[in-house]
């Protein structure tokens, strides 16, 4: 028996080959990892004895011949496959292990093309894809997770088809991914982006109960190793819709940097939010905006909750609990509700994985865009179009509000007082029916909105909507502007005494 051992990454990769010698396998290995072996005294065969040619063009061909590709791929079923191998002097290979060589760590750290273009693994993927294609014959290892497993099924002659079946489905996986990474990076370095075709790739963390709906599957799939290393899970099982909810919440909360922000989603969209000197305060004003919906929410919270804050929480039924962290104490607190869900990062501030590009399904396709944001200094580069400026206070209050809206399912208003979220009003045909559900929702929950401020993430058509603004008492109001009756709403936000400002940049989220 015999098998080919040429990894990137060498870590285990001598205990495994000492393993596979003890089980009667010789080892054929190439460059750095047969210089490895060889220094750990084990017996190892160099590639080029076997391929009867050297390694050439600076190690650009090492592998990429027939005595390899034929003793990996001939079938071992087929007389005229193993007479032919027998003719040719062919000596089967039983066990493929290659990792590739690290594209995305080469592109991390530096922006040099040729360097770049070294890393692009050829033979690595041309023999982990013969491996798979014969893994009725050959095991094919492509992770260093999996050394155990295999030496496991060797051993204990369990080296069954369909275990090879999945080593083979992890090495396609694998393969496909690397390409995958290739291909968008080269599109985005030379057609920003969007080339002929879109490769989505994402990595299993874990199945969902079910998807929106009990009927329909559903898993998590992540982008590098964000949930892997920033999603611990401590009670109750992440659902499909929880995971969406966790997401909206977080992207808020966590948009203000350090400061103590709390957000409350229900139903993908946020229902309180406030940012105070304490995260208690926080949550306190947040729920104040709508303790209603809160009921059976999921709340993320920008920082460590304690024993406090977990007390307070549960005073009301709240579905998820997601935070950069907890104490002890107010772990222990809030797993004294059997239905509650508690997931943290382990770290002391919510961290983004702030992915430059998202999508969208739509029937038979998806559509592809670069990833929205509020700017750092938007707010604070947004232009002053009416003859009162807002106060530092009402400045605040506009990058809180402006920041929500741009969570928030258009058409849009979020109304913001001493940092706290005072009224919303999301998901509706008309931007003036908008403003007007989020006053309602005010005055049923007996907050004044006197005093506030008002941002919209896209422009207001008509006048009609600073007109009732106004009547409401708000103060300021920040939007993109660009609408033909642009000079009506300035010279309504005039006539009611209110600092306007233009952003010049939209928010949809659809």
């Amino acid at each position: 028996m015999r098998a080919l051992i040429s990894v990137s990454d060498k870590s285990g990769v001598e205990n495994f080959a000492k393993e596979l010698v003890a089980l009667g396998y010789e080892i054929i290995s190439t460059g750095g990892t047969y210089n490895k072996l060889k220094e750990a005294d084990i017996a190892v065969i160099e590639a080029n004895e076997v391929t009867k040619f050297p390694e050439c063009f600076e190690g650009r061909v090492k592998t990429l011949n027939p005595y390899i590709h034929g003793g990996i791929l001939h079938r071992r079923d087929k007389q005229s496959h193993l007479d032919q191998a027998k003719e040719l002097g062919v000596e089967g290979i039983d066990l493929v292990c290659v990792n590739l060589y690290p594209f995305k760590a080469t592109i991390e750290k530096t922006d040099d093309f040729e360097e770049i273009i070294e890393n692009i693994d050829i033979g690595g993927p041309a023999m982990v894809r013969s491996a798979a294609k014969n893994f009725d014959s050959v095991i094919v290892v492509t992770d260093v997770a999996d050394y155990d497993l295999v030496l496991t099924n060797i051993k204990n002659s369990t080296n069954t088809v369909e275990f090879r079946r999945d080593m083979m489905i992890k090495a396609y996986e694998h393969t496909a991914a690397y390409d995958a990474m290739i291909a968008n990076y080269m599109n985005r370095r030379f057609n920003q982006g969007f080339g002929a075709y879109q490769f989505i790739t994402g990595k299993k963390v874990f199945d969902t109960r079910y998807g929106e709906n009990p009927h329909q599957n559903g898993a998590l799939y992540e982008f590098d190793n964000h949930f892997s290393d920033k999603f611990i899970v401590l009670k109750g099982e992440p659902s499909f819709n929880n995971m969406g909810d966790i997401s909206g919440a977080a992207k808020i909360a966590a948009a203000f940097g350090d400061e103590n922000a709390v957000c409350i989603v229900k139903h993908g969209n946020p229902c309180g939010f406030a940012i105070k000197e304490t995260l208690l305060e926080s949550y306190t004003e947040a729920l104040k905006c709508d303790p209603v919906s809160a009921y059976g929410g999921v709340v993320a919270v920008n920082g460590i909750i304690d024993l406090e804050l977990a007390v307070k929480m549960n005073e009301i039924f709240l579905e998820v609990v997601f935070a950069a962290d907890f104490s002890d104490e107010a772990l222990e607190e809030l797993s004294k509700k059997k239905r509650i869900k508690l997931f943290k990062q382990g770290t002391t501030k919510l961290e983004l994985a702030n992915d430059g590009y998202n999508f969208k399904m739509v029937d038979g396709g998806f559509v592809y865009q670069t990833s929205d944001k509020v700017g750092e200094n938007e707010v604070a580069d947004s232009e002053l179009k009416t003859q009162r400026a807002a106060t530092s206070q009402e400045l605040k209050d506009m990058e809180i509000a402006l920041k929500v809206a741009a969570g928030t399912k258009s058409n849009c208003v979020v109304y913001v007082k001493e940092s706290a979220m005072v009224a919303i009003g999301m998901g509706m045909t008309s931007r003036v029916d908008a403003a007007k559900a989020a006053l309602r929702k005010a005055e049923d929950m007996g907050l004044d909105v006197t005093g506030s401020v008002l941002a919209s993430e896209a422009f207001f058509p008509f006048r009609d909507s600073i007109d009732a603004a106004a009547a409401a008492g708000v103060r300021a109001i920040i939007e993109p502007g660009g609408s033909i009756r642009d000079d009506e709403v300035i010279e309504a936000a005039n006539e009611h005494g209110m600092a306007l400002y233009f952003t010049g940049i939209r928010h949809f989220l659809h």
